[in-house]
């Protein structure tokens, strides 16, 4: 244990330098103005096996430790979750979404199969404003096996659904009391699959996830919702279209893709918040990449190419999650395998500097999420069974444990709400 204990100081040096020990231990000023806001809620989807009431040949799916929708209670001044309840599902909801208004949450339910049919589901529920529980209101197919991505256009009428294992991205209708329609556009991936040697990956890496067949991973509109962008792993490729937000439906845009380095697999991306610079993180290649991005026309034009892993890494590595900070000064970086998240400073121009990293605590980070003041960071460790909590110092960057550790089966992501007050 000694051996393992050193290496871990030795690998979290940057981290400590960068954290500052005053300035995290201190409550931010944002979390002693919220203590006459209501309670501050958070929803974490997991990956789950089918529940004892459905037979087993009904849903497609791997054995999964989570539950369903798990919820918790957040302490504003620690980050310390309080488990709330938990929405019971069988069908995986790794992936989650709340509407603007607090009301409504959906769900990527990532199976393979339901029933009869060769392809996922979203699930939309109603959120109780007293308590934050969930009821379902319905469920529909996803429009592709393994729907892995859930996004809200900025209109708030449509959910927008990347489908990992089907390769397809789907758009569908927001009702008016908040359940979802059937899809009103579904688009399938087509291309030459990249090979399974990233080019941008790290001496001695054997990562290979994604380059069998087209694989939609992400999907999400831009700031304006004039256009909609949606990466696929298996072709490397940036996908660009033309929304039009009246008959939700999707249409090439002028330069309809970019094309990222062969086998790099992009993942997910993040727009910084002046709406001009595009950031997208690659799943093999553990890259970020920096475009300059067009709102008139959707246009992306590559700048920089920067590792997410610190100088000297060789073996293999997935990339997960990317943040971008809400103030635009850092990038967060999620690193499976080297377990860490690394943060790099955001130059006047976009272009990215490496700063350091920090370990996880936890195997296989999936996902990492800021808490709505930005002075926690919340981190899905897949394969420990937690979600693990980090003080945020907004002036370098830096993160630093909390000591906090909360028991979740295989989480996946995390979404945060704020209830309002009673009375």
């Amino acid at each position: 244990m000694i051996p393992i204990e050193s290496s871990r100081r030795s690998f979290l040096k940057t981290s400590v330098a960068l954290a500052g020990a005053a300035s995290l231990l201190e409550p931010a000023p944002e979390a002693r103005a919220a203590e006459g806001a209501g309670p501050l809620m958070a929803y974490v989807g997991t990956f789950s096996s089918p529940l004892k009431d459905v037979l087993a040949t009904q849903v497609d799916l791997p054995p999964g430790n989570g539950r369903g929708i798990h919820i918790f209670q957040l302490n504003r001044e620690t980050g310390a979750m309080t488990a709330a309840g938990v929405q019971e599902m069988g069908t995986s909801p790794s992936c989650l979404v709340a509407n603007s208004a607090g009301t409504r949450l959906y769900s990527a339910n990532e199976t393979d199969r339901v029933g009869a049919a060769k392809e996922g589901t979203v699930s939309a529920f109603s959120i109780n404003p007293a308590d934050g529980k969930l009821e379902l209101l319905n469920t529909v197919p996803s429009g592709g096996a393994g729907p892995t991505f859930v996004s809200i256009h900025p209109s708030g009428k449509f959910v927008l659904v990347a489908n990992y294992f089907g390769g397809s991205v789907s758009v569908l209708p927001i009702l008016a009391d908040g359940r979802l329609g059937t899809a009103s556009d579904i688009k399938n991936d087509a291309g030459k699959i990249g090979p399974t040697k990233a080019v941008n990956a790290p001496p001695g890496s054997f990562a290979f996830s994604g380059h069998d067949r087209t694989h939609a991973h992400m999907i999400q509109a831009d700031p304006a919702g004039k256009f909609v962008l949606h990466v696929d792993l298996g072709l490397d490729k940036i996908f660009v279209w033309k929304f039009d937000d009246q008959k939700g439906t999707l249409t090439p845009a002028e330069t309809p893709f970019v094309s990222l380095p062969p086998g790099d697999g992009p993942r997910h991306f993040h727009f910084h918040p002046n709406g001009k610079w595009f950031y997208s993180i690659q799943e093999e290649g553990s890259t970020l990449v920096l475009f300059d991005y067009e709102a008139e026309t959707g246009k992306l034009a590559s700048r920089q190419t920067i590792s997410t892993l610190p100088p000297g890494f060789a073996g293999s590595n997935f990339c997960s999650g990317i943040m971008v900070s809400a103030d635009g000064r850092f990038v967060y970086a999620g690193n499976r395998l080297h377990d860490s998240i690394g943060i790099f400073s955001v130059g006047e121009k976009g272009v990215l500097k490496y700063v350091g990293e920090e370990w996880t605590r936890g195997n296989y980070p999936r996902s990492f999420y800021f808490d709505p003041t930005g002075q926690f960071l919340y981190s899905c460790n897949q394969r420990a069974d937690h979600v693990a909590v980090f003080r945020v110092d907004r002036k370098t960057g830096g993160l630093a444990f909390t000591g906090h550790y909360t028991p979740v089966g295989n989480p996946s992501m995390l979404v945060f709400l704020e209830l309002k007050k009673p009375g």
